[in-house]
């Protein structure tokens, strides 16, 4: 549940604050927002499957979001268009774990 009243807080935050991000580093925001929501769909994913923890969520979260961030960088610098395939798995990867998430909560619903 941490992961949702995150995403919530962060929801809150972006629709209050008016933050602008220069268009050169769109593309990093893009992969590191990918990979931020990757961690929030698995930490759903891991809490109702009952194995949630906190501190693999947290450094996941970090952790993908900057070596995502780091590996666009890298090969904007080499002319290779790496962050889109970071999109691609990272959305991959969304699709796969809401798609368990679906599951799980169907499950769920129909136990009751």
């Amino acid at each position: 549940m941490i992961a949702i009243l995150g995403l919530l807080i962060g929801i809150i935050l972006g629709i209050f604050f008016d933050v602008n991000i220069p268009a050169e580093f769109s593309p990093y925001m893009s992969v590191a927002i990918f990979a931020c929501l990757d961690s929030v769909f698995g930490a759903i994913r891991a809490s109702l499957a009952k194995n949630f923890k906190a501190d693999i969520f947290i450094s996941g979260f970090f952790g993908n979001a900057v070596l995502a961030a780091g590996l666009a960088y890298v090969g904007d610098r080499l002319g290779v268009p790496v962050y889109l395939a970071a999109v691609i798995v990272f959305g991959g990867r969304i699709f796969n774990n809401f798609a368990v998430i679906r599951r799980l909560l169907i499950e769920k619903a129909r136990a009751h």
